[in-house]
Protein backbone atom coordinates (compact mmCIF):
# COMPACT_ATOMS: atom_id res chain seq x y z
CA UNK A 1 0.00 0.00 0.00
CA UNK A 2 1.25 3.46 -0.88
CA UNK A 3 2.60 5.36 2.17
CA UNK A 4 0.80 8.53 1.03
CA UNK A 5 -2.50 6.65 1.07
CA UNK A 6 -1.84 5.38 4.59
CA UNK A 7 -0.86 8.86 5.75
CA UNK A 8 -3.96 10.37 4.13
CA UNK A 9 -6.20 7.73 5.77
CA UNK A 10 -4.90 8.41 9.28
CA UNK A 11 -4.99 12.14 8.64
CA UNK A 12 -8.68 11.85 7.78
CA UNK A 13 -9.29 9.52 10.72
CA UNK A 14 -7.79 11.78 13.40
CA UNK A 15 -8.49 15.27 12.07
CA UNK A 16 -11.76 17.18 11.90
CA UNK A 17 -13.54 17.08 8.57
CA UNK A 18 -17.30 17.61 8.54
CA UNK A 19 -17.47 15.35 5.47
CA UNK A 20 -16.17 12.40 7.52
CA UNK A 21 -17.86 12.42 10.94
CA UNK A 22 -17.41 9.27 13.00
CA UNK A 23 -20.85 7.78 12.38
CA UNK A 24 -21.50 4.17 13.34
CA UNK A 25 -22.48 3.58 9.72
CA UNK A 26 -19.14 4.73 8.31
CA UNK A 27 -16.00 2.66 7.87
CA UNK A 28 -13.96 5.41 9.53
CA UNK A 29 -15.71 4.79 12.85
CA UNK A 30 -14.90 1.10 12.82
CA UNK A 31 -11.27 1.86 11.92
CA UNK A 32 -11.20 4.31 14.84
CA UNK A 33 -12.76 1.75 17.17
CA UNK A 34 -10.33 -0.99 16.05
CA UNK A 35 -7.38 1.23 17.00
CA UNK A 36 -8.98 2.24 20.30
CA UNK A 37 -9.80 -1.37 21.15
CA UNK A 38 -6.29 -2.56 20.27
CA UNK A 39 -4.70 0.00 22.63
CA UNK A 40 -7.41 -0.72 25.21
CA UNK A 41 -6.45 -4.41 25.11
CA UNK A 42 -2.75 -3.57 25.54
CA UNK A 43 -3.49 -1.38 28.57
CA UNK A 44 -5.35 -4.27 30.18
CA UNK A 45 -6.48 -3.76 33.77
CA UNK A 46 -4.39 -0.71 34.58
CA UNK A 47 -7.62 1.03 35.41
CA UNK A 48 -6.49 4.65 35.83
CA UNK A 49 -4.55 4.52 32.59
CA UNK A 50 -7.47 2.83 30.84
CA UNK A 51 -9.98 5.44 31.99
CA UNK A 52 -7.69 8.33 31.02
CA UNK A 53 -7.06 6.77 27.62
CA UNK A 54 -10.78 6.28 26.92
CA UNK A 55 -11.48 9.84 28.10
CA UNK A 56 -9.01 11.29 25.58
CA UNK A 57 -10.26 8.97 22.82
CA UNK A 58 -13.83 10.05 23.58
CA UNK A 59 -12.83 13.70 23.29
CA UNK A 60 -11.13 12.90 19.98
CA UNK A 61 -14.33 11.19 18.86
CA UNK A 62 -16.36 14.28 19.75
CA UNK A 63 -13.85 16.54 18.01
CA UNK A 64 -14.25 14.40 14.88
CA UNK A 65 -18.00 14.86 15.18
CA UNK A 66 -18.26 18.51 16.20
CA UNK A 67 -14.90 20.24 15.79
CA UNK A 68 -14.24 23.10 18.20
CA UNK A 69 -17.48 22.46 20.06
CA UNK A 70 -15.22 20.06 21.96
CA UNK A 71 -14.32 23.12 24.07
CA UNK A 72 -17.95 23.35 25.18
CA UNK A 73 -17.96 19.69 26.21
CA UNK A 74 -14.78 20.23 28.25
CA UNK A 75 -16.32 23.30 29.95
CA UNK A 76 -19.42 21.30 30.90
CA UNK A 77 -17.26 18.49 32.26
CA UNK A 78 -15.13 20.87 34.33
CA UNK A 79 -18.14 22.71 35.77
CA UNK A 80 -19.90 19.52 36.87
CA UNK A 81 -16.72 17.94 38.24
CA UNK A 82 -15.99 21.08 40.26
CA UNK A 83 -19.61 21.41 41.45
CA UNK A 84 -19.82 17.78 42.57
CA UNK A 85 -16.52 18.04 44.41
CA UNK A 86 -17.52 21.23 46.25
CA UNK A 87 -20.96 19.83 47.17
CA UNK A 88 -19.38 16.76 48.74
CA UNK A 89 -16.72 18.76 50.59
CA UNK A 90 -19.07 21.45 51.90
CA UNK A 91 -20.17 21.24 55.52
CA UNK A 92 -23.02 23.75 55.32
CA UNK A 93 -26.29 22.93 53.56
CA UNK A 94 -26.43 26.46 52.12
CA UNK A 95 -23.01 25.98 50.50
CA UNK A 96 -24.06 22.63 49.05
CA UNK A 97 -27.19 24.22 47.63
CA UNK A 98 -25.20 27.11 46.13
CA UNK A 99 -22.90 24.76 44.21
CA UNK A 100 -25.90 22.68 43.14
CA UNK A 101 -27.55 25.79 41.71
CA UNK A 102 -24.27 26.83 40.10
CA UNK A 103 -23.76 23.47 38.38
CA UNK A 104 -27.34 23.15 37.18
CA UNK A 105 -27.97 26.77 36.14
CA UNK A 106 -24.69 27.24 34.26
CA UNK A 107 -25.20 24.03 32.28
CA UNK A 108 -28.84 24.82 31.54
CA UNK A 109 -27.74 28.32 30.53
CA UNK A 110 -25.25 26.91 28.02
CA UNK A 111 -27.90 24.54 26.67
CA UNK A 112 -30.47 27.36 26.42
CA UNK A 113 -28.04 29.66 24.63
CA UNK A 114 -26.96 27.19 21.96
CA UNK A 115 -30.24 25.36 21.49
CA UNK A 116 -33.03 27.82 22.27
CA UNK A 117 -31.69 31.28 21.41
CA UNK A 118 -33.73 31.52 18.19
CA UNK A 119 -36.87 30.09 19.80
CA UNK A 120 -36.79 32.39 22.85
CA UNK A 121 -35.96 35.41 20.69
CA UNK A 122 -38.89 34.69 18.41
CA UNK A 123 -41.23 34.28 21.39
CA UNK A 124 -39.98 37.56 22.90
CA UNK A 125 -40.37 39.42 19.59
CA UNK A 126 -43.93 38.10 19.21
CA UNK A 127 -44.92 39.09 22.72
CA UNK A 128 -43.38 42.59 22.74
CA UNK A 129 -43.51 43.38 19.00
CA UNK A 130 -39.75 43.90 18.93
CA UNK A 131 -37.16 42.98 16.32
CA UNK A 132 -34.28 41.50 18.27
CA UNK A 133 -31.68 39.53 16.29
CA UNK A 134 -29.74 36.53 17.48
CA UNK A 135 -26.00 37.13 17.73
CA UNK A 136 -23.35 34.54 18.47
CA UNK A 137 -21.55 36.52 21.15
CA UNK A 138 -19.04 33.76 21.80
CA UNK A 139 -17.95 33.86 18.16
CA UNK A 140 -17.95 37.65 18.23
CA UNK A 141 -15.80 37.83 21.38
CA UNK A 142 -13.39 35.23 19.99
CA UNK A 143 -13.02 37.15 16.74
CA UNK A 144 -12.37 40.37 18.68
CA UNK A 145 -9.81 38.68 20.92
CA UNK A 146 -7.95 37.10 18.01
CA UNK A 147 -8.40 40.08 15.66
CA UNK A 148 -9.89 37.80 13.01
CA UNK A 149 -13.17 36.91 11.34
CA UNK A 150 -12.72 33.16 11.59
CA UNK A 151 -16.10 32.52 13.23
CA UNK A 152 -19.51 33.51 11.88
CA UNK A 153 -21.08 35.69 14.57
CA UNK A 154 -24.41 35.96 12.75
CA UNK A 155 -25.44 32.36 13.51
CA UNK A 156 -25.54 30.02 16.49
CA UNK A 157 -24.89 26.40 15.52
CA UNK A 158 -26.21 23.53 17.63
CA UNK A 159 -23.46 21.30 19.08
CA UNK A 160 -24.08 17.60 18.45
CA UNK A 161 -25.43 15.74 21.49
CA UNK A 162 -25.52 18.79 23.79
CA UNK A 163 -28.90 17.81 25.27
CA UNK A 164 -27.65 14.33 26.12
CA UNK A 165 -24.39 15.17 27.81
CA UNK A 166 -25.89 18.20 29.58
CA UNK A 167 -28.66 16.13 31.16
CA UNK A 168 -26.20 13.38 32.07
CA UNK A 169 -23.87 15.88 33.75
CA UNK A 170 -26.69 17.65 35.60
CA UNK A 171 -28.00 14.36 37.00
CA UNK A 172 -24.54 13.70 38.48
CA UNK A 173 -24.51 17.05 40.31
CA UNK A 174 -28.04 16.50 41.64
CA UNK A 175 -27.31 12.94 42.78
CA UNK A 176 -24.17 14.06 44.63
CA UNK A 177 -26.26 16.77 46.33
CA UNK A 178 -28.93 14.22 47.25
CA UNK A 179 -26.27 11.93 48.74
CA UNK A 180 -26.91 9.10 46.29
CA UNK A 181 -23.20 8.89 45.46
CA UNK A 182 -19.87 10.39 46.37
CA UNK A 183 -18.16 12.77 43.98
CA UNK A 184 -15.58 11.29 41.61
CA UNK A 185 -12.14 12.23 42.91
CA UNK A 186 -10.22 11.73 39.69
CA UNK A 187 -11.00 14.20 36.88
CA UNK A 188 -10.11 11.72 34.14
CA UNK A 189 -12.53 9.16 35.60
CA UNK A 190 -15.30 11.74 35.70
CA UNK A 191 -14.46 12.97 32.20
CA UNK A 192 -14.69 9.40 30.95
CA UNK A 193 -18.17 9.07 32.51
CA UNK A 194 -19.42 12.24 30.77
CA UNK A 195 -17.77 11.66 27.38
CA UNK A 196 -17.83 7.86 26.85
CA UNK A 197 -17.94 7.88 23.06
CA UNK A 198 -20.46 5.08 22.21
CA UNK A 199 -23.32 6.96 23.88
CA UNK A 200 -21.97 10.52 23.91
CA UNK A 201 -23.93 12.10 21.07
CA UNK A 202 -27.28 10.28 21.15
CA UNK A 203 -27.58 8.48 24.45
CA UNK A 204 -28.78 6.59 26.29
CA UNK A 205 -28.51 9.14 29.10
CA UNK A 206 -26.42 7.23 31.64
CA UNK A 207 -26.90 7.71 35.38
CA UNK A 208 -23.75 8.25 37.42
CA UNK A 209 -24.71 5.68 40.08
CA UNK A 210 -25.12 3.05 37.34
CA UNK A 211 -21.99 3.77 35.33
CA UNK A 212 -19.32 5.22 37.64
CA UNK A 213 -18.90 1.97 39.66
CA UNK A 214 -18.09 0.24 36.36
CA UNK A 215 -15.10 2.54 35.86
CA UNK A 216 -13.20 0.62 38.53
CA UNK A 217 -14.10 -2.90 37.43
CA UNK A 218 -11.52 -5.10 35.78
CA UNK A 219 -12.13 -5.93 32.14
CA UNK A 220 -14.07 -9.16 31.71
CA UNK A 221 -15.59 -10.47 28.48
CA UNK A 222 -16.76 -14.05 28.10
CA UNK A 223 -17.48 -15.65 24.73
CA UNK A 224 -21.20 -15.34 25.45
CA UNK A 225 -20.88 -11.64 26.28
CA UNK A 226 -18.88 -11.20 23.08
CA UNK A 227 -21.71 -12.88 21.18
CA UNK A 228 -24.32 -10.58 22.74
CA UNK A 229 -22.19 -7.51 21.95
CA UNK A 230 -21.79 -8.61 18.33
CA UNK A 231 -25.51 -9.29 18.08
CA UNK A 232 -26.42 -5.80 19.31
CA UNK A 233 -24.01 -4.17 16.84
CA UNK A 234 -25.37 -6.14 13.87
CA UNK A 235 -28.95 -5.61 15.01
CA UNK A 236 -28.40 -1.85 15.21
CA UNK A 237 -26.71 -1.63 11.80
CA UNK A 238 -29.50 -3.63 10.15
CA UNK A 239 -32.15 -1.44 11.76
CA UNK A 240 -30.42 1.79 10.81
CA UNK A 241 -29.39 1.10 7.23
CA UNK A 242 -32.04 -1.32 5.97
CA UNK A 243 -35.12 -0.07 7.77
CA UNK A 244 -34.49 3.56 8.68
CA UNK A 245 -32.27 4.90 5.90
CA UNK A 246 -33.87 3.01 3.01
CA UNK A 247 -37.43 3.95 3.99
CA UNK A 248 -36.39 7.56 4.63
CA UNK A 249 -34.42 8.15 1.42
CA UNK A 250 -36.75 6.28 -0.90
CA UNK A 251 -40.07 7.50 0.44
CA UNK A 252 -40.57 9.31 3.76
CA UNK A 253 -38.22 12.27 3.17
CA UNK A 254 -39.66 12.92 -0.29
CA UNK A 255 -43.21 13.17 1.05
CA UNK A 256 -42.34 15.35 4.04
CA UNK A 257 -40.29 17.67 1.83
CA UNK A 258 -43.18 18.24 -0.61
CA UNK A 259 -46.44 16.85 0.87
CA UNK A 260 -48.70 18.64 -1.63
CA UNK A 261 -47.07 16.75 -4.51
CA UNK A 262 -48.21 13.40 -3.09
CA UNK A 263 -51.61 11.77 -2.68
CA UNK A 264 -53.57 11.39 0.56
CA UNK A 265 -52.54 7.75 0.90
CA UNK A 266 -48.86 8.56 0.32
CA UNK A 267 -48.95 11.24 3.02
CA UNK A 268 -50.61 8.86 5.48
CA UNK A 269 -48.22 6.02 4.68
CA UNK A 270 -45.24 8.39 5.00
CA UNK A 271 -46.45 9.28 8.48
CA UNK A 272 -46.60 5.60 9.50
CA UNK A 273 -43.31 4.97 7.70
CA UNK A 274 -41.70 7.71 9.77
CA UNK A 275 -42.85 6.02 12.97
CA UNK A 276 -40.89 2.92 11.97
CA UNK A 277 -37.99 5.00 10.62
CA UNK A 278 -37.44 7.03 13.79
CA UNK A 279 -37.67 3.93 15.96
CA UNK A 280 -35.25 1.93 13.80
CA UNK A 281 -32.88 4.90 13.64
CA UNK A 282 -32.76 5.76 17.33
CA UNK A 283 -32.99 2.24 18.74
CA UNK A 284 -30.44 1.16 16.09
CA UNK A 285 -27.98 3.74 17.44
CA UNK A 286 -28.64 2.55 21.00
CA UNK A 287 -28.13 -1.10 20.02
CA UNK A 288 -24.75 -0.31 18.45
CA UNK A 289 -23.73 1.82 21.44
CA UNK A 290 -24.65 -1.01 23.83
CA UNK A 291 -22.69 -3.52 21.75
CA UNK A 292 -19.57 -1.37 21.40
CA UNK A 293 -19.57 -0.56 25.12
CA UNK A 294 -20.06 -4.22 26.00
CA UNK A 295 -16.98 -5.21 23.97
CA UNK A 296 -14.99 -3.00 26.34
CA UNK A 297 -16.66 -4.43 29.42
CA UNK A 298 -19.10 -1.58 30.10
CA UNK A 299 -22.87 -1.92 30.25
CA UNK A 300 -25.30 0.76 29.12
CA UNK A 301 -29.00 0.73 30.07
CA UNK A 302 -31.65 -0.53 27.68
CA UNK A 303 -33.31 2.49 26.06
CA UNK A 304 -36.21 0.81 24.22
CA UNK A 305 -38.62 -1.97 25.11
CA UNK A 306 -40.67 -2.63 21.95
CA UNK A 307 -42.52 0.70 22.31
CA UNK A 308 -45.09 -0.05 19.60
CA UNK A 309 -46.40 -2.89 21.77
CA UNK A 310 -47.66 -0.25 24.21
CA UNK A 311 -51.39 -0.41 24.99
CA UNK A 312 -51.69 3.26 26.02
CA UNK A 313 -49.65 6.49 25.78
CA UNK A 314 -48.31 6.16 29.33
CA UNK A 315 -47.08 2.64 28.59
CA UNK A 316 -45.46 3.95 25.41
CA UNK A 317 -43.35 6.43 27.37
CA UNK A 318 -42.25 3.66 29.73
CA UNK A 319 -40.94 1.82 26.66
CA UNK A 320 -39.61 4.66 24.45
CA UNK A 321 -36.36 6.54 25.16
CA UNK A 322 -36.43 5.07 28.65
CA UNK A 323 -33.33 6.94 29.82
CA UNK A 324 -34.96 10.32 29.04
CA UNK A 325 -38.38 9.31 30.42
CA UNK A 326 -36.90 8.20 33.74
CA UNK A 327 -34.64 11.29 33.84
CA UNK A 328 -37.66 13.58 33.44
CA UNK A 329 -39.55 11.60 36.06
CA UNK A 330 -36.74 11.71 38.65
CA UNK A 331 -35.42 15.23 38.08
CA UNK A 332 -38.53 17.12 36.96
CA UNK A 333 -41.85 15.36 37.62
CA UNK A 334 -41.09 14.21 41.19
CA UNK A 335 -39.44 17.53 42.27
CA UNK A 336 -42.53 19.33 40.96
CA UNK A 337 -44.58 17.25 43.40
CA UNK A 338 -45.24 14.12 41.35
CA UNK A 339 -48.54 12.56 42.37
CA UNK A 340 -48.31 13.62 46.01
CA UNK A 341 -50.32 16.84 45.92
CA UNK A 342 -53.74 15.92 44.66
CA UNK A 343 -55.28 15.08 41.31
CA UNK A 344 -55.07 18.55 39.75
CA UNK A 345 -51.41 19.07 40.69
CA UNK A 346 -50.55 15.55 39.52
CA UNK A 347 -52.06 16.20 36.11
CA UNK A 348 -50.44 19.64 35.92
CA UNK A 349 -47.04 18.20 36.85
CA UNK A 350 -47.39 15.51 34.22
CA UNK A 351 -48.33 18.02 31.52
CA UNK A 352 -45.44 20.36 32.43
CA UNK A 353 -43.06 17.39 32.24
CA UNK A 354 -44.34 16.33 28.81
CA UNK A 355 -44.24 19.90 27.44
CA UNK A 356 -40.65 20.37 28.61
CA UNK A 357 -39.82 16.89 27.32
CA UNK A 358 -41.09 18.00 23.93
CA UNK A 359 -39.03 21.19 24.12
CA UNK A 360 -35.94 19.10 25.02
CA UNK A 361 -36.22 17.53 21.57
CA UNK A 362 -36.18 20.76 19.63
CA UNK A 363 -36.53 24.53 19.74
CA UNK A 364 -39.81 25.06 17.92
CA UNK A 365 -43.50 25.13 18.78
CA UNK A 366 -43.99 21.88 16.88
CA UNK A 367 -42.04 20.01 19.53
CA UNK A 368 -44.01 21.72 22.29
CA UNK A 369 -47.27 20.71 20.54
CA UNK A 370 -45.93 17.17 20.17
CA UNK A 371 -45.10 17.00 23.89
CA UNK A 372 -48.50 18.48 24.76
CA UNK A 373 -50.33 15.92 22.62
CA UNK A 374 -48.49 13.07 24.32
CA UNK A 375 -49.27 14.55 27.72
CA UNK A 376 -52.91 14.95 26.76
CA UNK A 377 -53.00 11.35 25.57
CA UNK A 378 -51.71 10.13 28.94
CA UNK A 379 -54.26 12.25 30.86
CA UNK A 380 -57.16 11.18 28.64
CA UNK A 381 -56.27 7.52 29.10
CA UNK A 382 -56.11 7.95 32.90
CA UNK A 383 -59.67 9.33 32.73
CA UNK A 384 -60.79 6.75 30.15
CA UNK A 385 -59.77 3.64 32.11
CA UNK A 386 -61.98 4.70 35.04
CA UNK A 387 -65.13 4.80 32.89
CA UNK A 388 -67.66 2.02 32.62
CA UNK A 389 -68.13 0.44 29.20
CA UNK A 390 -71.47 2.11 28.52
CA UNK A 391 -69.94 5.50 29.43
CA UNK A 392 -67.11 4.92 26.97
CA UNK A 393 -69.64 4.14 24.25
CA UNK A 394 -71.69 7.27 24.99
CA UNK A 395 -68.69 9.61 25.15
CA UNK A 396 -67.15 8.29 21.92
CA UNK A 397 -70.52 8.56 20.18
CA UNK A 398 -70.79 12.21 21.27
CA UNK A 399 -67.23 12.92 20.11
CA UNK A 400 -67.93 11.24 16.76
CA UNK A 401 -71.11 13.30 16.33
CA UNK A 402 -69.28 16.55 17.15
CA UNK A 403 -66.63 15.90 14.49
CA UNK A 404 -69.33 14.95 11.94
CA UNK A 405 -71.12 18.25 12.61
CA UNK A 406 -67.88 20.25 12.40
CA UNK A 407 -66.90 18.58 9.14
CA UNK A 408 -70.38 19.08 7.65
CA UNK A 409 -70.43 22.76 8.60
CA UNK A 410 -66.81 23.79 7.92
CA UNK A 411 -65.42 21.01 5.69
CA UNK A 412 -61.86 21.23 6.94
CA UNK A 413 -59.31 18.38 6.58
CA UNK A 414 -58.59 18.37 10.33
CA UNK A 415 -62.27 17.78 11.11
CA UNK A 416 -62.39 14.95 8.58
CA UNK A 417 -59.41 13.25 10.23
CA UNK A 418 -61.08 13.74 13.62
CA UNK A 419 -64.35 12.26 12.33
CA UNK A 420 -62.63 9.16 10.92
CA UNK A 421 -60.52 8.64 14.03
CA UNK A 422 -63.35 9.15 16.52
CA UNK A 423 -65.59 6.96 14.34
CA UNK A 424 -63.10 4.09 14.49
CA UNK A 425 -62.87 4.41 18.27
CA UNK A 426 -66.67 4.66 18.63
CA UNK A 427 -67.46 1.55 16.58
CA UNK A 428 -64.69 -0.43 18.28
CA UNK A 429 -65.99 0.61 21.70
CA UNK A 430 -69.57 -0.16 20.69
CA UNK A 431 -68.69 -3.66 19.46
CA UNK A 432 -66.71 -4.34 22.65
CA UNK A 433 -69.65 -3.15 24.78
CA UNK A 434 -72.20 -5.32 22.92
CA UNK A 435 -69.91 -8.37 23.10
CA UNK A 436 -69.47 -7.96 26.86
CA UNK A 437 -73.24 -7.70 27.34
CA UNK A 438 -73.73 -11.01 25.54
CA UNK A 439 -70.57 -12.93 26.48
CA UNK A 440 -69.55 -11.35 29.77
CA UNK A 441 -67.90 -14.58 30.95
CA UNK A 442 -65.66 -14.91 27.88
CA UNK A 443 -63.57 -11.74 27.53
CA UNK A 444 -61.37 -11.65 24.45
CA UNK A 445 -58.21 -10.39 26.15
CA UNK A 446 -55.90 -10.83 23.18
CA UNK A 447 -58.29 -8.94 20.85
CA UNK A 448 -58.65 -6.12 23.38
CA UNK A 449 -54.87 -5.96 23.75
CA UNK A 450 -54.40 -5.89 19.97
CA UNK A 451 -57.03 -3.16 19.65
CA UNK A 452 -55.33 -1.08 22.36
CA UNK A 453 -51.93 -1.50 20.68
CA UNK A 454 -53.43 -0.43 17.34
CA UNK A 455 -55.09 2.69 18.79
CA UNK A 456 -51.93 3.67 20.68
CA UNK A 457 -49.73 3.18 17.63
CA UNK A 458 -52.03 5.31 15.48
CA UNK A 459 -52.19 8.05 18.14
CA UNK A 460 -48.40 8.12 18.60
CA UNK A 461 -47.93 8.13 14.82
CA UNK A 462 -50.16 11.15 14.33
CA UNK A 463 -48.36 13.09 17.06
CA UNK A 464 -45.19 12.41 15.05
CA UNK A 465 -46.58 14.70 12.35
CA UNK A 466 -45.42 17.60 14.53
CA UNK A 467 -42.22 15.87 15.60
CA UNK A 468 -40.98 15.14 12.08
CA UNK A 469 -42.11 18.50 10.72
CA UNK A 470 -39.90 20.28 13.24
CA UNK A 471 -36.81 18.17 12.59
CA UNK A 472 -33.82 18.88 10.34
CA UNK A 473 -34.67 22.55 10.03
CA UNK A 474 -32.67 25.74 10.19
CA UNK A 475 -33.58 27.24 13.61
CA UNK A 476 -34.15 30.63 11.95
CA UNK A 477 -37.13 29.27 10.03
CA UNK A 478 -38.02 26.22 12.13
CA UNK A 479 -41.41 27.37 13.43
CA UNK A 480 -42.90 28.61 10.16
CA UNK A 481 -41.48 25.81 7.99
CA UNK A 482 -42.53 23.12 10.44
CA UNK A 483 -46.05 24.49 10.73
CA UNK A 484 -46.46 24.67 6.95
CA UNK A 485 -45.32 21.06 6.54
CA UNK A 486 -47.73 19.83 9.22
CA UNK A 487 -50.59 21.89 7.79
CA UNK A 488 -50.01 20.63 4.24
CA UNK A 489 -49.87 16.99 5.35
CA UNK A 490 -53.11 17.38 7.32
CA UNK A 491 -54.65 18.97 4.22
CA UNK A 492 -53.67 15.98 2.09
CA UNK A 493 -54.55 13.26 4.59
CA UNK A 494 -57.91 14.85 5.42
CA UNK A 495 -58.65 15.74 1.80
CA UNK A 496 -60.20 13.78 -1.03
CA UNK A 497 -59.00 10.19 -1.40
CA UNK A 498 -58.73 8.41 -4.73
CA UNK A 499 -58.81 4.74 -3.69
CA UNK A 500 -58.13 3.55 -7.24
CA UNK A 501 -54.57 4.88 -7.01
CA UNK A 502 -53.63 2.90 -3.90
CA UNK A 503 -52.70 -0.40 -5.67
CA UNK A 504 -50.49 1.55 -8.11
CA UNK A 505 -48.80 3.43 -5.25
CA UNK A 506 -48.16 0.18 -3.37
CA UNK A 507 -46.66 -1.34 -6.53
CA UNK A 508 -44.45 1.72 -7.09
CA UNK A 509 -43.09 1.61 -3.54
CA UNK A 510 -43.30 -2.16 -3.10
CA UNK A 511 -39.88 -2.52 -1.45
CA UNK A 512 -40.68 0.24 1.04
CA UNK A 513 -44.04 -1.42 1.80
CA UNK A 514 -42.39 -4.84 2.24
CA UNK A 515 -39.74 -3.42 4.57
CA UNK A 516 -42.38 -1.58 6.58
CA UNK A 517 -44.47 -4.74 7.03
CA UNK A 518 -41.42 -6.87 7.89
CA UNK A 519 -40.15 -4.23 10.32
CA UNK A 520 -43.47 -4.07 12.17
CA UNK A 521 -43.82 -7.87 12.28
CA UNK A 522 -40.34 -8.23 13.78
CA UNK A 523 -41.10 -5.44 16.24
CA UNK A 524 -44.31 -7.16 17.37
CA UNK A 525 -42.70 -10.58 17.82
CA UNK A 526 -43.05 -11.91 21.40
CA UNK A 527 -40.17 -10.88 23.67
CA UNK A 528 -39.32 -14.52 24.45
CA UNK A 529 -38.79 -15.21 20.72
CA UNK A 530 -36.35 -12.31 20.48
CA UNK A 531 -34.56 -13.44 23.61
CA UNK A 532 -34.31 -16.95 22.13
CA UNK A 533 -32.53 -15.87 18.95
CA UNK A 534 -30.25 -13.44 20.84
CA UNK A 535 -29.12 -16.20 23.20
CA UNK A 536 -28.67 -18.73 20.40
CA UNK A 537 -26.59 -16.28 18.39
CA UNK A 538 -24.37 -15.67 21.43
CA UNK A 539 -23.90 -19.44 21.86
CA UNK A 540 -22.74 -20.02 18.27
CA UNK A 541 -19.11 -20.94 17.56
CA UNK A 542 -16.96 -17.94 16.66
CA UNK A 543 -16.56 -19.17 13.07
CA UNK A 544 -20.37 -19.29 12.66
CA UNK A 545 -20.67 -15.77 14.05
CA UNK A 546 -18.02 -14.70 11.53
CA UNK A 547 -20.03 -16.11 8.63
CA UNK A 548 -23.18 -14.33 9.82
CA UNK A 549 -21.25 -11.07 10.16
CA UNK A 550 -19.94 -11.36 6.59
CA UNK A 551 -23.43 -12.11 5.25
CA UNK A 552 -24.97 -9.26 7.29
CA UNK A 553 -22.33 -6.77 6.12
CA UNK A 554 -22.92 -7.84 2.51
CA UNK A 555 -26.69 -7.34 2.89
CA UNK A 556 -26.20 -3.98 4.61
CA UNK A 557 -23.88 -2.87 1.81
CA UNK A 558 -26.67 -3.44 -0.74
CA UNK A 559 -28.88 -0.97 1.08
CA UNK A 560 -26.35 1.79 1.71
CA UNK A 561 -27.48 5.03 0.09
CA UNK A 562 -25.18 7.41 -1.80
CA UNK A 563 -25.25 9.89 1.10
CA UNK A 564 -25.08 8.28 4.52
CA UNK A 565 -27.90 9.55 6.71
CA UNK A 566 -26.94 10.98 10.12
CA UNK A 567 -28.76 9.58 13.11
CA UNK A 568 -31.97 11.55 13.73
CA UNK A 569 -31.25 12.19 17.42
CA UNK A 570 -27.85 13.77 16.69
CA UNK A 571 -29.72 17.07 16.34
CA UNK A 572 -31.15 16.84 19.85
Amino acid sequence: MNWNHISSFFGTLFSFDDKYPLLFTQFYFWAFFAIVFAVFALIGNRIQLRNAFLFFMSMLFYYKTSGLFLILLIVTTLICYYSGKKIDQATKQSTKKWFLVFGVVVNLGILAYFKYAYFFTEVYNSMFHSDLKVVNYIAQWTNNATHSNYFDASRILLPVGISFYTFQSISYVIDVYRGRLKHVTNFFDFGFFVTFFPQLVAGPIVRANQFIPQLYNKFHLTKRQFGFALFWILNGLLKKIILSDYIAVNFVDRVFDHPLLFTSFENLFALFGYSLQVYADFSGYTDIAIGVAMLMGFYLPINFDSPYKATNPGSFWRRWHISLSTWLKDYLYIPLGGNRKGKFRTNLNLMITMLLGGLWHGASWNFVIWGGLNGSGILVFKWWKKLKKYQKTVYTAILFLIFIILQTKFQQPAWMIGAVWSGIIFFGTLIDHIYNLIFSQKPLKWINRGWSIFLTFVFITFTRLFFRSGSNLDPVEANSAAWNTAKNMVKQIGGKWDLKLIPEIISTYKYVVILFILGMIIHWLPAKWKQWYRINFALLPVWAMGIIVVVAVFIVYQFITADLQPFIYFQF
